[in-house]
């Protein structure tokens, strides 16, 4: 191989890795800014959740309350008309001919009688559970006009984080984009699957005190310096991520 060709194959290796720390960077500002929402989305995303609960809940039981009012009244009606129909009996009675028709009105009366003591323990079970959904209902309106509170506080706190660093993260996620473009699929993909796995993001580090950025595992100085002549791309034995070396790249470094 001639001494031209291996110059230009090791700049390239050199630019691939400038390319990969440059969109790490890039990135690793993009998660500080998200950091910087904190929980806050989850937070809204769950009150916004327990709102609409709360708000199924007051629509259920309010329509609850309405079918034991209409079962109230219609029994109330029923007990009229049970009423009724014994007054028409006990009219009848002083009418009658013999005992069998006697008889069979009385039956008639107990008849009546009875469904209007049903009526009544029906009448005294639905006011009760309409004592106990209003109870129910009241809770849940006050506990629905807290969260709507919390959830328009959180909302007004989200949004003002949000509009305060929306422009630079949109800026930031071009930058990422046209960084990602100058990679090679195979290493973007590497790049965004060690990325994923690692808790804080960081998927190419630089060497610092001969240690992983990430890991802080010690490098071996045959390692190092194999790192600092970047020939070749390398990676931390123990965690995986992309190595370099800060020294050879501070341009890039000041813009972390």
């Amino acid at each position: 191989m001639s001494a031209k060709i291996k110059e230009k194959i090791d700049a390239s290796v050199e630019g691939k890795i400038r390319n990969l720390y440059e969109l790490q960077l890039i990135d690793s500002r993009i998660d500080r800014l998200r950091t910087i929402r904190g929980e806050l989305p989850l937070e809204v995303s769950d009150l916004e959740d327990t709102v609409a609960g709360l708000q199924t809940r007051l629509t259920n039981v309010t329509d609850e309350v309405a079918e034991l009012e209409n079962f109230l009244n219609e029994k109330k009606q029923a007990i009229k008309d049970f009423q009724a129909n014994i007054k028409k009996y006990q009219a009848q009675q002083g009418k009658v001919r013999n005992n069998r028709e006697y008889d069979a009105i009385t039956k008639e009366m107990e008849f009546q009688n009875l469904e209007i003591q049903l009526a009544e323990k029906r009448t005294k079970e639905a006011k009760a559970n309409i004592i106990i959904k209003a109870e129910l209902l009241e809770k849940s309106k006050i506990e629905f006009e807290e969260r709507s509170k919390d959830l328009k506080a959180k909302k007004s706190e989200l949004d003002e984080i949000i509009a305060e660093t929306e422009k630079e993260e949109q800026d930031l996620i071009k930058q990422s984009d046209k960084s990602s473009a100058s990679i090679d699929e195979r290493l973007l993909n590497a790049y965004k699957r060690i990325r994923q796995n690692s808790r804080n993001g960081l998927a190419v580090v630089a060497v610092e005190r001969d240690a992983c950025g990430g890991c802080y595992n010690k490098i071996p100085p045959q390692r190092q310096l194999d790192i600092r002549l970047n020939k070749k791309i390398i990676v931390c034995e123990h965690c995986g991520r992309v190595l370099v070396d800060g020294m050879l790249i501070p341009d890039l470094i000041e813009k972390a």
